[in-house]
């Protein structure tokens, strides 16, 4: 009885705590939630509701990715397609490839890549020039004209190019005259006999040696077709002409040609620049004016081994997106103002000459590079350039020659800023870097060249030219006072995008 009275004590309490929970006024966050316990398991629609939701939002953030990556396999796929439909969809919409690089969904590039070549030199149909357009005529300025005082006391190989005659040389015109080097008495002469040779070479392989820093290196792969269609030319100066002769064997023929197994060597007299890596830009950039009957050029630096049929690289790069112009895109920079700032940190050229050259250029409203350009780079890999010979090529060639010429030698920093002052009119295309790699193999120099004016340290030691750390016949825009303030100029900032850049 007594064990029956404590049973019934303890259910009356616990009825009692019951009452008065009941009666507790339910948390604000218990009354009405939308996802409290309760009203979730009183409402199973709501329940429902919430989970689809959740599945919903979770299925949609798969799918965004799965199209974003089946995008970049078929963009990756077509760039490497030998059809030639999808090739030219891969250049249209390279900006594609941009932006997934800027959210971090591109894969890292290749240093080499497969390249969508055609399968036989001998198969490949030569099409039919390209028409000029704008401008239809061009003609050179040949004579140098010096100043009324009297300055100059010879004529320079670039001219004496005034910051005015520069500003109208990017005015295009129907009929235009500029200045593009080889003035008259301005040095770097042929040999008569290599000139006439030159004279049927309407298919030209140029390379270039200057203060005999390298060797030949032989192409292979090269078609019996090729072997008869291009005049592979090696330009030297005639330091490297006697490194080379002690080096390897040259045989002469009968016409006193000298050869290096399949390359014709071109020397030329009376180096136009105090600098070797000017004197290298000549062959570079004014193929056009050192063989003017080629009709294509491939330029290849010295230090390369040619590993692709010449033939095979003009199908792929001109004619098969109807292109004048071809030349890669850097592997690490897309904006000048970078490139600047990696040849500072590298000591490749003097720093001071550097910001000068780049506050003119943003003075002169040049921006660093991004997403809105038209091009996918402002920095050309410029070890490798190839062109067919239409007047709007040899004008860009020799606007960019004359930065050249005016400024620093880094071409590199020139390339970009007259493509951004030819705007729309001048078109190019510029392919991945790692196809840029798979058609050479690269060795190194035997030596570096260099030159004094690349250790000036400040612009008032170059003005002065006390030390004698001055170019004397190139880099005129260095020291010729500029029609502009740039003490005002504040060049963009840049970050350090590659270890390696």
């Amino acid at each position: 009885m007594e064990a029956e009275a404590q049973q019934r004590s303890l259910l009356l309490r616990a009825s009692r705590r019951a009452d008065r929970s009941d009666q507790t006024p339910q948390s604000k966050d218990d009354d009405g939630g939308l996802f409290s316990p309760e009203r979730i398991s009183q409402d199973p629609l709501r329940m429902v509701w919430r989970r689809g939701f959740i599945r919903l939002v979770f299925v949609s953030a798969i799918a965004w990715v799965m199209l974003i990556l089946v995008a970049l396999l078929f963009h990756l796929w077509s760039c490497h397609s030998s059809i030639s439909f999808l090739s030219a969809l891969c250049r249209k919409d390279s900006k594609v490839l941009l932006m997934l690089d800027t959210m971090g969904l591109s894969p890292k590039s290749l240093h080499r890549c497969p390249i969508p070549l055609a399968d036989d030199p001998e198969t490949i149909v030569i099409p039919e020039r390209t028409p000029d357009k704008l401008p239809k005529h061009l003609s050179y300025i040949k004579v140098d004209e010096l100043d009324t005082e009297n300055t100059y006391s010879s004529p320079l190989f670039g001219g004496h190019q005034s910051w005015a005659q520069r500003e109208d040389s990017f005015k295009l015109n129907i009929t235009m005259k500029v200045h593009c080097g080889f003035m008259k008495n301005g040095g770097a002469e042929m040999d008569d006999v290599d000139v006439k040779y030159a004279r049927k070479c309407k298919f030209v392989v140029a390379s270039g040696i200057f203060d005999g820093y390298d060797i030949p290196h032989q192409p292979s792969n090269i078609s019996l077709r090729s072997q008869k269609l291009f005049c592979f030319l090696m330009v030297v100066d005639e330091v490297s002409l006697d490194f080379i002769k002690q080096n390897t064997s040259i045989r002469e023929d009968s016409d006193g040609g000298k050869w290096v197994g399949i390359w014709r060597l071109v020397t030329l007299h009376h180096p136009p620049y105090d600098e070797p890596r000017r004197n290298g830009k000549v062959p570079k950039i004014l193929t056009h004016r050192l063989f003017p009957q080629a009709q294509y050029s491939i330029w290849i630096d010295g230090k390369m081994e040619l590993i692709v049929d010449p033939l095979l690289i003009l199908e792929r790069y001109l004619w098969r997106g109807k292109n004048t112009f071809a030349v890669a895109c850097h592997k690490h920079h897309k904006s000048i103002y970078e490139e600047a700032d990696a040849i500072k940190r590298r000591k490749r050229y003097a720093r001071p000459l550097i910001d000068l050259h780049m506050k003119i250029y943003r003075y002169e409203g040049m921006e660093p590079w991004n997403l809105n350009k038209r091009t996918i780079s402002d920095v050309p890999e410029g070890a490798v350039l190839i062109r067919e010979h239409t007047t709007m090529t040899n004008l860009f060639s020799c606007l960019w020659f004359n930065e050249v010429n005016l400024l620093t030698p880094r071409d590199q920093l020139s390339f970009g800023y007259a493509v951004y002052r030819l705007g729309d009119a001048f078109k190019f295309f510029m392919f991945p870097n790692c196809e840029y790699n798979s058609l050479f193999i690269l060795h190194r120099h035997t030596r570096e060249h260099s030159s004094v004016v690349e250790w000036v340290k400040s612009l008032d030691e170059f003005k002065g030219n006390k030390s004698g750390l001055k170019e004397s016949r190139g880099g005129l825009g260095l020291w010729t006072p500029y029609p502009g303030d740039l003490n005002s100029v504040e060049l963009p900032p840049v970050s350090r995008t590659s270890p390696a850049g």
